[in-house]
Order: C-alpha cells, then structure tokens, then sequence
C-alpha cells in the first residue's frame, strides 16, 4: 500500500474516534456557530456606499477563523494528546510511514472543517441574508482560499504541537496564539480597514488575516472594499501569501515534529 492510501485508511480510523466523542464534536461545532450568533446579533448597520451590513462583513471572517479554529488548535490539542497517552509510540513501532500518520490527521481536520464551514454558512445565509457567491470565479477563489488556508493552518498545528510538554497544557499552548491572532487579524473588529497601523502590519504576516479576507472578495461585493485595509482584494499576495506559510509550516514540521513527550527524553 502507499503511503497515501494508508493515510486515507488513517483517516477513516480518526474520523470514526472523533465521531464517537460527543463533548469533542459538539465543542467543536458550537464555538464558532455561537460566536458567530452572538456578535452578528450584535453588530447593525450597512456600510455606507454598499448594500453590506456589518454582521454580512462579519460571516467570512468568522469561517476564516473556524478553518484556523479546527485545523490549528484542534490538531496541535490531538496530536499532543496522542504523545502524551502513547499512540504515537505504538504507531512509531508500526510498518508504516510516519507520513501516513499526519495525512490521515490532516484529511480529519479538512473533512471536519468543510462541514463547520457549512454550518457557518447556512447561520449566515439564514440569519443574516449573506448572499452566496454570485459566480464560477468567485467560488474558485473560496475553493483556493480554503485549500490553501486548512493546508497552512494544518502544517503549523503540526509543528506547534510540539510545545506543549503535555496533553494537559495543550490546550492552553494552541489556544492563546489563536486568540491573540484573532484579534491582530482583524476577526472581531469591522470594518477591518479601521484598526490601527501597528495591528494591520502584524496582522499581515500571518496567515489568518488573509484567509478572511480571501472569504471576504468571494461573498462580498466590491462596493465594500472602501472599508478595506486597501481597495483591492489583493488575490495575488493572498495567494502568495498563504503558499508562503504551507511551505514554512511543512519545514516547522520537519523542525520541531516530535513522537515522543519531553518527559520521556
């Protein structure tokens, strides 16, 4: 078998543990639909020049940060899980690639994220009229953004795992960059062209702001790019941008990647 299939078959198994954990999928599931509910109910108003409300402009960013929410923080958690309670030593000792192991992590978190991304959809749609993309071109550029985003934020939960020094403290280690990128990326905060300089430079390194604001150029018109950091969607620099962060995840992983727990050193 290659190593791609052994990955897939890797994936069935991880996908069958991940759905017999109820507390891990309602958890999942339900942060980014609420949070979506609440600060959408919150925000009013229509952007001047432009038919957009502010809860509108407020839906894909929030998918922008359930994609990061999944693959970053949840597979950085289950990974330092699976070193902390032996899995991965058992599957070190296996006839299979170590490749196959973060292949199957990797298709868990997109089969899991392409279903959140639904639910976020269907809660902006139904409660808060989103207009669904109108063309081909603007569903290409979701579908791009979005493989390149789930692949980046992937890699880097991969190679963040690594710092935390157990399964207890795993949550605390991918949780506080989440959270603090959030809020540099421009996630809560509409319209996005408003934050300061200083965030705006930060925000811009990371992959996070630029996933957002490729969801944005695929939902939103282009009467909504006055509120935008520039009046440009700039496809070109996302797209290099988030192939930048895939190719310096997969070295941090080849880095930083550990099988065994620093207690065990």
């Amino acid at each position: 078998m290659t190593t791609l299939s052994l990955g897939s078959a890797r994936a069935g198994v991880e996908l069958r543990q991940f759905w017999r954990e109820r507390d891990a999928v309602v958890f999942t599931f339900a942060l980014p639909v609420v949070l979506l509910t609440l600060l959408g109910s919150l925000f009013s108003g229509v952007y001047p020049g432009s038919p957009v409300t502010s809860a509108q402009y407020l839906v894909p960013s929030m998918i922008a940060a359930g994609v990061a929410s999944t693959t970053f923080v949840n597979l950085g958690i289950g990974i330092a899980t699976d070193r902390d309670d032996g899995t991965l030593k058992r599957l070190r000792g296996l006839p299979t690639p170590p490749l196959a192991y973060l292949i199957g992590k990797i298709l868990l978190v997109a089969v899991v994220t392409a279903a959140e991304v639904l639910m976020l959809l269907l809660i902006g749609v139904l409660l808060f009229d989103l207009p669904l993309p109108s063309s081909l071109s603007r569903w290409l550029t979701f579908g791009w953004v979005f493989v390149l985003g789930v692949v980046a934020c992937s890699l880097l939960g991969v190679a963040c795992s690594a710092l935390a020094r157990s399964a207890r403290s795993a949550a605390a280690v991918m949780n506080l960059p989440y959270v603090v990128l959030s809020f540099l990326s421009g996630i809560y905060y509409t319209p996005v062209g408003a934050l300061p300089d200083w965030v705006i430079r930060i925000g811009s390194v990371f992959p996070l702001k630029w996933m957002a604001q490729g969801f944005r150029s695929a939902f939103l018109p282009d009467s909504i790019l006055p509120q935008e950091v520039v009046r440009s969607w700039e496809h070109g620099r996302t797209a290099l941008v988030l192939a930048a962060w895939c190719i310096g995840g997969l070295v941090l992983c080849l880095t930083m990647f550990r099988w065994r727990g620093r207690q065990t050193n």
